[in-house]
């Protein structure tokens, strides 16, 4: 996983910062989804101010001692297919870091084939 950005808690309870975006830095604000209609709504929404870049939803860990993260997609006008990331809090959860993975050929394969 490669790390494109960081991002601070906000008074709202979300998170605020810039990702690495097309080859750009890109201001980002992550919100909390008031409008979840259901347990498999996304729990937090990516804007770039007034556009929606994605959603992201509450994931835990799997390991010995579990930990919270976001899992979602970035959808761009410019990029090919969706970017997969997550974001993992800091200790204090008031910081945060969003990495991105780069979709295997297996994945690949499969969702072309839906």
């Amino acid at each position: 996983m490669a790390e494109i950005g960081t991002l601070t808690q906000t008074r709202d309870g979300g998170w605020a910062g810039s990702i690495f975006l097309l080859a750009q830095w890109v201001k980002i604000h992550i919100a909390r989804n008031d409008n979840q209609t259901s347990r498999k709504s996304p729990a937090y929404r990516i804007f770039s101010g007034a556009a929606d870049l994605g959603a992201l939803w509450a994931r835990k860990t799997k390991d010995e001692d579990p930990q919270d993260f976001l899992s979602g997609e970035i959808e761009c006008p410019g990029l090919a297919e969706p970017i997969p990331v997550a974001v993992f809090f800091s200790d204090g959860q008031t910081r945060a870091r969003v990495v991105w993975n780069r979709r295997s050929e297996n994945a690949a394969r499969l969702s072309t084939a839906e």
